[in-house]
């Protein structure tokens, strides 16, 4: 197996394992029970906050099918916009959870999340940005489809 080949199948794992991710995720956040919010809120229910939850939920779920449908997607530049855009995702995210987490209530579950989403972002910033950004073997391997 060459070093292309291999390449292309990390990749296809990252989006594999995000798109697992953002379909548990997706499925917890919108399935969550008030009592755990409350649980996790200190106490308190917001109604609002709990919406907004499972509308974050929806999106991870949009998310993680089109992540595990892209795996067979074999023209390289959308997967190279792909690994930028969900770059640019969880670099903010990351960013707003941070921000979260240093100006209010600190909280363990931030610092999962920051884990999570800085790991994510990493991963796909190193396969777009890996080598000055020559990367693109591993996003197109020449198949019967596009070697005309």
């Amino acid at each position: 197996m060459n070093s292309a080949h291999a390449a292309r199948q990390q990749l296809d794992r990252i989006f594999a394992f995000d798109a697992a991710f953002s379909l548990i995720f997706g499925a917890l956040a919108i399935l969550a029970p008030h009592g755990i919010l409350t649980a996790l809120a200190g106490g308190f229910y917001n109604h609002s906050v709990h919406e907004t939850l499972r509308l974050y939920g929806c999106l991870r779920l949009a998310c993680g099918w089109i992540l595990w449908h892209a795996r067979a997607v074999d023209d390289g530049r959308f997967r190279k916009h792909i690994c930028e855009a969900l770059f640019v995702c969880y670099v903010l995210q990351t960013l707003a959870i941070l921000r979260a987490q240093f100006t209010d209530r600190h909280s363990l579950i931030n610092w999962v999340a920051i884990l999570v989403m800085g790991v994510l972002g990493a991963a796909y910033a190193s396969f777009r940005f890996g080598k000055g950004g020559n990367l693109i073997k591993v996003y197109e391997l020449p198949t019967g489809a596009n070697i005309i």
